[in-house]
C-alpha cells in the first residue's frame, strides 16, 4: 500500500484526475486491498487533506479540471479574468484564472457572466495563477447588483434594496459592509444562496450618499454597461506618451488661434483663427483656420489605448464629471491645446467667398500654439464692448475677424437652409455637495454659433478631401423621415390647418417654412416637438446618404477626436491618404468599418441615455420633498396610458396617468397627439400649457408622477369610437390606484 503522502503527491500532479479507480491502477492496488485504500482515502478526507468532487479527488484550494466560473475582469493587457464560483473561503482567496475564448458563438463571455471552463496549458501572465477555455457560456452578466443599503433592526441582518425593480432584495453579509451607511448606494455580488434560503451578498464597492451626483451618474453607469475604469495597460500606455516634437510639421505657432469653450471645459480639441483673403481675386472673402487636436499621434492603430477607445465610443457627460473616451493625460493634458502651450493639431485651411461658399480648402499637420483660452460668455461680451483683462488685447486682432468671418459663412448656412429647430436643452447646476441647485436654460450665443459653423465646415472639407481621394471613411449620415413619420406629421399639421406637400421629396426648407410660420405662437414648442419627433437618428457609417438635417451631401466628423472615436478614424484617413506620416489607417481598415461605425453609433445612444437617465434621477431626487406641490407644465408627450408633463421651470419631466384625468372617457387620437374626452371632447393635446400637483417621486427610477389640476381645451371634436384608437375609463374613484410613475424614454437628436 502506498503512503499517505505518496497518494497526496499524486493527488497533487494530477488535480481533478485522480479518482479511486486512478489512484488504484497508478499503485497497481488489485483485490482485498481495494478496502486498504478505501479506507485510508476517508482518513485524508476526514483530516481536511483531500476533498472529493464528482468522484475525484483535490486537494482544498485546487481547482477541477472543469468549473464554472465568474467572469469579474479584466487584466492590464485587456484579457479576460474569472474566479471560480463554487469556492471554499477558508481556502484563501480565490484564484484568478486566465479566461481564453473559445471559438463558438457560445464561447465568447465578457466581464460579469457565468461560464464552464476547462483548464489548460497556457501563459497566464502577473495578474493570473491559472489558464482555462471556455466550454460555453451558461448566463450572461452576473455581475454585482447595484442597489441602496438599508439597515434593519440589530437582530437583522442589512439587506440591499435594487435599483432594478426587477431584482429582489438581497440580505448583506455583515461581516463586510466596507463601512456603508444606510442610504448608501453600493454595489453587490452574491456569494451565496441557498435552495430554500434567502441570497445573501457581499458588498463589492460603497459610492456614498444617494443624495451626490456621483452616486446618481453611478447608477447610469452601471445599469447602461458603460466602461469607465481604465486597464492598467491604458493607463501605462498614456504615462509613456512623450511630448511633441516639431519635426516636419508645419509651424503655425505664430498664428494667433484661440480656444473658445464652455468655463468648465478641461479638454480643448479645437482653435480658430479667421481673417479677410488678401486674393484680389476673392474680394469680400475670408479665410478660416480650424486646428484639431492631433490625436492619432498618441493613440496608434492596435494599440491598448486605442482598443479602449474604441470600445468606449466616446466620452460621456455627466453634470459634474467626464467619464471621458481617453486618459485624462491623453485627453487633458497631452492632446489638449492649451493656452500658450506647443501643441501638435490636425488643421485645415478654408476660402470662402463673400456670400459664404467654400472655394478651396487644404490639410496640414502643425504644431501651434495657443494665444488665448476663452469661455463662450467671454468672447460674446468682448465683441460687444464688455472686456476683461484676458479678452482687451484680443478684440481687434483675432475676435472681430472670427465675427466678420462668421457673418461670411452665415450667408452660405442660410442659403442652404439647414433644419432650424427651436428647443433649448435645459442645464442642471450642482451644490459643492453634489446635489441640485437650480435647473437652466444657459442662453444661445452668436459665439456659439460661429464654433458650430466653423465645425461644419470643417467636418465637410475632411469628407471632401477623403472621398476625393477614394479613402476609407466613416461619413455621419442622417437619413430623411420614414414615409409613416411623414403621413404621422402631415396628420397632426392637419390639425392645425397645415399643409405637408403630398409629393416629392422633401428638404430642410420645408419643415423650416413650417416653424417660421408658427414661430411667436402658443403652437410653435408643440409643432417644434412633433418635427423633432419625424426625424431620423443621426449614425456612423462607411455608406455616404448625406446629412439631411444639415442639409449637406457629404458630412464627417473630424473635429472631436478627443471625445469621439470616428473622429479619430477620420484623421488616420487623411494622414494616409494626404501621405502625412506613418500613423495613418491600418491595413484592412475597409472591411472593418461598417462594425465600427455600428459599434460607435451604440455607444453614442448608450451615452445619450445615460446622461438623460442622470438628469432625470437627480431633479427627483430633488424634488422628492416637494410632494403635494402645484407646477405649470407643458404636455410633452401623449401616449394611450396618459400624457408626459415637462415643468416649466426645472424641466422635469412627469406622467399623468390616463385614469386620472377628468370623468370622462379618453381616447388617444394619434394624428394629433391628443387625449380626447368621449363626451365632451375636452382635449389634453401635445404642447398645452397645464397646472399640475406632484403626488410621487421614485428618485432611483428618475421617475415622477403628477395629478393634473387644470381644464383641457374645450369645442373641440369628440373622439372616435372607431379605428385604432384606444378607449380608456377614467374615473375618480380610480384615481388613487393610478399607474406607477413611468419616466419619458424620449432622446435628443445628435448632429
Amino acid at each position: 500500500m502506498p503512503s499517505r503522502e505518496d497518494i497526496l503527491a499524486f493527488v497533487a500532479d494530477n488535480p481533478g484526475k485522480a479518482g479511486k479507480r486512478e489512484i488504484a491502477r497508478h499503485f497497481g492496488i488489485i483485490g482485498g486491498a481495494r478496502i486498504h485504500l478505501k479506507k485510508l482515502l476517508k482518513d485524508l478526507a476526514q483530516d481536511g487533506l483531500i476533498e472529493k468532487r464528482q468522484k475525484r479527488m483535490i486537494r482544498p484550494g485546487d481547482l477541477p479540471p472543469v468549473f464554472v466560473a465568474n467572469i469579474v475582469t479584466r487584466d492590464g493587457d485587456g484579457e479576460l479574468l474569472g474566479e471560480p464560483v463554487d469556492w471554499d473561503d477558508e481556502a484563501g482567496n480565490a484564484p484568478r484564472i486566465l479566461v481564453l475564448t473559445g471559438k463558438s458563438k457560445n464561447a465568447q463571455p465578457g466581464v460579469g457572466d457565468r461560464a464552464l471552463i476547462r483548464l489548460t496549458e497556457a501563459e497566464t501572465g502577473k495578474e493570473a495563477s491559472h489558464a482555462a477555455r471556455v466550454i460555453r457560456v451558461l448566463e450572461k452578466r452576473q455581475g454585482a447588483i447595484l442597489g441602496i443599503f438599508r439597515k434593519r433592526d440589530a437582530n437583522r441582518p442589512a439587506y440591499l434594496e435594487p435599483i432594478d425593480r426587477k431584482q429582489r432584495e438581497l440580505d448583506i453579509d455583515p461581516t463586510d459592509l466596507k463601512e456603508a451607511q444606510d442610504g448608501d448606494l453600493i454595489s453587490v455580488q452574491v456569494t451565496r444562496s441557498g435552495r430554500y434560503g434567502h441570497p445573501v451578498a457581499s458588498v463589492v464597492e460603497r459610492f456614498g450618499s444617494m443624495h451626490s451626483e456621483k452616486a446618481i451618474s453611478e447608477i447610469a453607469l452601471q445599469s447602461q454597461g458603460i466602461p469607465h475604469v481604465f486597464p492598467a495597460a491604458v493607463e501605462a500606455e498614456a504615462e509613456a506618451a512623450k511630448p511633441v516634437t516639431p519635426g516636419k510639421r508645419e509651424d503655425w505657432r505664430q498664428i494667433p488661434l484661440v480656444t473658445i469653450d464652455p468655463p468648465d471645459a478641461k479638454d480643448h480639441d479645437d482653435a480658430v483663427f479667421a481673417e479677410a483673403d488678401e486674393d484680389p481675386e476673392n474680394e469680400g472673402g475670408h479665410v478660416v483656420y480650424v486646428a484639431i487636436a492631433d490625436v492619432a499621434h498618441y493613440v496608434r492603430p492596435g494599440s491598448a489605448l486605442d482598443k479602449e477607445a474604441l470600445k468606449r465610443g466616446n466620452s460621456v457627460y455627466f453634470p459634474d464629471r467626464v467619464i471621458p473616451m481617453l486618459p485624462e493625460r491623453i485627453s487633458n493634458n497631452m492632446c489638449s491645446l492649451r493656452e500658450k502651450e506647443d501643441r501638435p493639431a490636425m488643421a485645415v485651411r478654408m476660402v470662402f467667398d463673400k456670400t459664404g461658399r467654400k472655394i478651396s480648402h487644404s490639410f496640414h499637420r502643425v504644431m501651434m500654439r495657443s494665444a488665448a483660452k476663452l469661455s463662450y460668455l467671454q468672447a460674446q461680451k468682448a465683441i460687444e464692448g464688455i472686456t476683461d483683462a484676458s479678452t482687451e488685447t484680443l478684440v481687434d486682432g483675432i475676435l472681430k475677424p472670427l465675427w466678420e468671418a462668421y457673418g461670411c459663412l452665415k450667408k452660405g448656412r442660410d442659403a442652404r437652409e439647414p433644419l432650424e429647430l427651436d428647443l433649448p436643452e435645459r442645464k442642471i447646476k450642482l451644490k459643492e455637495d453634489g446635489t441640485v441647485d437650480h435647473v437652466y436654460v444657459p442662453e444661445r450665443l452668436d459665439a456659439h454659433k460661429l464654433i458650430e459653423e466653423f465645425m461644419i465646415q470643417a467636418n465637410v472639407a475632411a469628407a471632401e478631401t477623403l472621398e476625393k481621394k477614394k479613402s476609407p471613411l466613416l461619413y455621419r449620415i442622417h437619413d430623411a423621415s420614414t414615409p409613416e413619420k411623414l403621413e404621422n406629421l402631415k396628420e397632426f399639421l392637419s390639425t392645425l390647418n397645415m399643409k405637408l406637400p403630398s409629393s416629392g421629396g422633401l428638404r430642410p426648407s420645408v419643415f423650416n417654412g413650417i416653424l417660421s410660420k408658427v414661430r411667436d405662437t402658443p403652437q410653435a414648442h408643440l409643432v417644434n416637438e412633433v418635427i423633432l419627433r419625424s426625424q431620423a437618428q443621426a449614425e456612423y457609417a462607411p455608406q455616404n446618404i448625406g446629412h439631411f438635417g444639415l442639409n449637406l451631401r457629404r458630412y464627417a466628423h473630424f473635429t472631436s477626436p478627443i471625445r469621439r472615436y470616428a473622429d479619430l478614424i477620420v484623421h488616420r484617413g487623411l494622414i494616409s491618404a494626404l501621405g502625412l506620416g506613418e500613423d495613418g489607417l491600418p491595413e484592412g481598415i475597409e472591411s472593418k468599418l461598417e462594425a465600427i461605425g455600428a459599434e460607435i453609433s451604440a455607444a453614442e445612444r448608450r451615452a445619450m441615455l445615460a446622461e438623460r437617465e442622470t438628469i432625470d434621477r437627480l431633479i427627483a431626487l430633488w424634488m422628492a420633498d416637494q410632494i403635494g406641490a402645484s407646477f405649470k407644465g407643458r404636455i410633452a408627450g401623449v401616449v394611450k396610458s396618459g400624457m408626459f408633463v415637462r415643468l416649466e421651470d426645472t424641466g422635469a419631466d412627469g406622467f399623468v396617468p390616463a385614469s386620472t384625468i377628468g370623468l370622462d372617457y379618453y381616447r388617444y387620437d394619434e394624428g394629433s397627439h391628443a387625449l380626447i374626452g368621449d363626451k365632451t371632447g375636452e382635449t389634453y393635446q401635445l404642447g398645452d400649457l397645464v397646472d399640475v400637483k406632484l403626488v410621487e417621486a421614485a428618485p432611483f427610477a428618475g421617475a415622477l408622477r403628477f395629478e393634473i389640476e387644470s381644464k383641457g381645451r374645450t369645442g373641440g371634436k369628440r373622439a372616435q369610437k372607431t379605428g385604432s384608437k384606444s378607449r380608456i375609463q377614467k374615473s375618480r374613484a380610480s384615481r388613487r390606484g393610478a399607474a406607477p410613475p413611468v419616466r419619458s424614454k424620449r432622446g435628443r437628436k445628435s448632429k
